[in-house]
């Protein structure tokens, strides 16, 4: 005897927040939110600071610390309430309407989508270092493809791929750092560490936004909030944790490259490297090899979570219904990965990190203003999705002081930065305008 099924047939594609497989656990998250923080800025940073504060540098990860921490706990506090994909756009726009909302998640894929491309430019040079011979157009042009196509096939078979690449990747890069910081403040020379005397008070704010920027990253990790096992307890565990081990590691290291390389630091292009180096000869090929590492491992999680913004635009109509379906067979959204993968190998085949760093780092600290106003409000109102949720102490002393910090922060931007960053605000608002206007015909 035959039988005929009875299922319905499987359609190529699925859509809204259902189709979406809840598989990111607590260790997951935290992973994903140090594999995103600790990317390529800290490779970087601590010359740079050196080259702007001298010896009182690490002040400016402290002060960075002070002012990150107040954010975690709001972003910690927000989303143990809102358990879809989105992440700042779904927080700001549940406080504050869709309009907040768009602006805040537009942005914000546009600070990642240029963050991806300025890393794979700086992993580039890392391989050019190397292999000289590499460093061509043709040969940026092949590795561009090369890079982007492999991070877009392991996020195109399903998010359990994607965590798992992560999780390798972080366990790869942080074991290196922490050994660097660890077994280096034994041969710190402490005379080249300052922690009383700044060179200015505006030369700590502007330090400031490149910290923000190294700092930053626990935002698009919340993005695919729509993928986690229960939202309300794996937000403010995994960001608080992360946020931790980040700040503790910042600073180890700051310490350690100034306290070995001293003045050398400011001229140093591979500070870590060089660090590594100098305690042990082989530390040096090790770092760089971290480097690329770390920098595959953002361009990853970046990648994991932009995506899903692309996505949680599509599903609420700012932009084409496309981008909010996954595909029936991994539950991904194929089209959004895509998007985002190529936009950002187009602007990995133009550069420039540090200038690309600066204006997402001051865009960072505006969503950080909203999503710690956003906080406040929806504490006030006691907006929920379900489950009991982190709740600040003291009412809304913590928004208050993240806002405040946020503030100082933004009012050290150059006027370039600020011309780049309203401007693409107002491209925003064309955008968002028009789509709103074909929505309603």
């Amino acid at each position: 005897m035959t039988s005929t099924s009875t299922q319905p047939p499987v359609a190529a594609t699925l859509e809204g927040e259902s189709a979406l497989v809840r598989a990111v656990g607590g260790v997951s998250l935290a992973a994903a939110i140090i594999n995103i923080i600790v990317g390529s800025g800290i490779f970087l940073l601590p010359a740079l600071l050196f080259t702007r504060m001298g010896s009182a540098a690490p002040i400016a990860f402290l002060a960075g610390a002070l002012a990150i921490v107040p954010i975690a706990l709001c972003f910690a506090a927000i989303g143990s309430r809102a358990a879809t994909t989105g992440g700042p756009y779904t927080y700001v726009g549940a406080a504050f309407g869709p309009f907040p909302g768009f602006v805040a998640g537009a942005l914000m894929w546009i600070c990642n989508v240029a963050s991806s491309g300025a890393v794979a430019s700086a992993l580039f040079l890392q391989v050019a270092r190397a292999w000289p011979q590499t460093d061509q157009p043709l040969g940026r042009a092949v590795f561009m493809v090369v890079l982007y196509s492999i991070l877009i096939a392991l996020n195109a078979f399903g998010v359990k791929m994607g965590t798992r690449a992560i999780n390798a990747l972080a366990a790869l890069k942080l074991t290196p750092l922490f050994l660097l910081a660890g077994v280096g403040l034994f041969f710190v020379d402490w005379s080249q560490i300052n922690w009383i005397t700044i060179p200015s008070w505006p030369t700590l704010g502007a330090s400031m936004v490149l910290v923000m920027f190294a700092y930053s990253g626990m935002e698009t990790a919340l993005i695919p909030s729509g993928e986690l096992r229960d939202a309300s307890h794996s937000v403010p565990r995994a960001t608080l944790a992360a946020i931790l081990v980040v700040v503790l590691l910042y600073m180890g290291i700051q310490i350690v490259t100034q306290g070995i390389l001293g003045p050398a630091l400011a001229t140093s292009t591979v500070p870590l490297a060089e660090a590594a180096g100098t305690l042990w000869t082989p530390g040096l090929v090790l770092l760089l090899i971290t480097a690329g590492v770390s920098m595959g491992g953002f361009m990853m999680g970046n990648l994991l979570a932009s995506s899903r913004l692309l996505y949680a635009l599509g599903r609420d109509g700012y932009l084409p219904s496309a981008y909010g379906r996954v595909t029936a067979s991994y539950r991904v959204p194929l089209l959004a990965i895509v998007t985002h993968g190529v936009v950002g190998f187009s602007l990995a085949m133009l550069g420039n990190f540090e200038a690309l760093a600066l204006i997402s780092g001051g865009a960072n600290c505006l969503i950080y203003l909203g999503v710690s106003l956003a906080t406040w409000f929806v504490q006030k109102r006691d907006l929920r999705a379900g489950g009991k949720p982190f709740v600040l102490p003291g009412g809304p002393l913590i928004p208050a002081i993240s806002a405040l910090a946020m503030i100082a922060i933004i009012a050290t931007l150059s006027r370039a930065e600020w011309t780049a960053i309203l401007i693409a605000l107002l491209v925003l608002v064309v955008i968002y305008a028009g789509l709103r206007h074909w929505r309603l015909r």
